[in-house]
């Protein structure tokens, strides 16, 4: 079977769905399944399976950036790909973002299974809910990531829908090199914008001890606002971008994650990636970080944009050597069960009940 995996965001640019579906792809390829990726690349395509479908549009969304490709060069393309590939089957992921994965759902040249992995508000099904429907009735089968994902999109869709999760691939983050950390040391991997609360973090930095380091790894609007109200704090290294081997070494040699997101979070894959790496968690206790990360088992959850509670919760795991190794041992228990694997075993079962080989 010829399956064509669609993505609107593009995959040279740092997210949690361009990471979803690359694994996704390369597990479905390692199990024999035959996957080609569709997607805008603003730069080399990251792997040699992955069909480049040109530059990307930085979108305003959800409190983030989506670099999505609505243009009408990137629909051309999908439209000639989608002819010469000749798929048996599409996966489509977000297929209501403008651009490619709408294009291929309104051309549908082939039994279409779709992914929403969004959660949270959505302009786009509250101005558009007609148009929606109507696309909507295209898919043969529709998963979301989480409850929350299903719930946005079921308001403005209706229809069947089955849960699934996001995978995590644990090999890639459980061996492999460690960067060396001074002193015990919190990571925060994410965008720099107001909704990953990065602010109530750096915030916590105040109550906690003198020896206590701070990695924090990514970019955004905030960054040079808070690296200027924070360049005092020789305590806090500004680590950038970093690609996904440098991140998991990150997290190996972290003593403790930290996700101080304030909302707009339906899966907490981030979460998975630092318990795959052996590292314990200090949350937010949003409801999708929740499901991923068992309070008092798999992570510590604070109450989001609680500095003082967020600093106590630190403190605690890296002050206590034996609850910090219960959560790194539940946790890697927990990430197994959200394996990259079983999850492309999932997604395979529903490929060949649409097309039977």
């Amino acid at each position: 079977m010829r399956i064509g995996m669609i993505s609107p965001y593009s995959l040279t640019v740092p997210g949690g769905v361009q990471g979803q579906i690359l694994g996704l792809a390369r597990a479905l390829r390692a199990a024999g399944e035959s996957v080609r990726v569709l997607a805008p690349c603003d730069g080399p395509p990251p792997e040699p399976f992955v069909t480049p479908l040109g530059n990307c549009i930085p979108t305003g969304a959800n409190g983030s950036v989506a670099p999505i490709a609505p243009d009408p060069a990137a629909q051309l393309r999908t439209i000639r790909a989608l002819r010469d590939e000749d798929f048996d089957l599409l996966h489509l992921h977000e297929p209501m973002a403008p651009g490619p994965a709408m294009t291929a759902l309104l051309l549908k040249p082939a039994p279409i299974v779709a992914t929403f992995h969004r959660a949270g508000a959505s302009v786009g099904y509250d101005t558009l809910r007609p148009l929606f429907a109507r696309g909507a009735r295209r898919i043969d089968r529709r998963f979301a990531v989480s409850e929350d994902a299903k719930a946005l999109a079921y308001e403005a869709l209706g229809g069947s829908w089955e849960i699934v999760f996001n995978g995590v691939d644990v090999a890639e983050f459980r061996d492999g090199p460690v960067r060396k950390a001074e002193g015990p040391t919190i990571l925060f991997v994410a965008r720099h914008e107001e909704r990953k609360g990065l602010v109530v973090l750096l915030d916590a930095m105040a109550h906690l001890d003198a020896s206590v380091r701070l990695w924090v790894a990514g970019t955004g609007p905030e960054t040079a606002r808070l690296q200027t109200l924070h360049a005092g704090d020789p305590r806090i290294s500004w680590l950038g971008e970093l690609d996904d081997a440098e991140k998991a070494e990150a997290m190996r040699g972290a003593d403790v994650f930290c996700a101080p997101s304030l909302h707009g979070e339906s899966f907490g894959i981030v979460l998975l990636e630092a318990m795959a790496a052996g590292t314990a968690v200090v949350a937010s206790n949003l409801p999708g970080y929740a499901r991923v990360a068992r309070l008092g088992k798999d992570a510590r959850l604070v109450p989001p944009d609680d500095a003082v509670a967020l600093a106590g919760a630190l403190e605690a795991v890296l002050g206590d050597r034996n609850e910090r190794d219960e959560l790194i041992r539940s946790g890697r228990d927990r990430a197994d069960h959200f394996s990259m694997r079983r999850l492309a075993g999932i997604y395979q079962n529903a490929y060949h009940e649409l097309v039977p080989t």
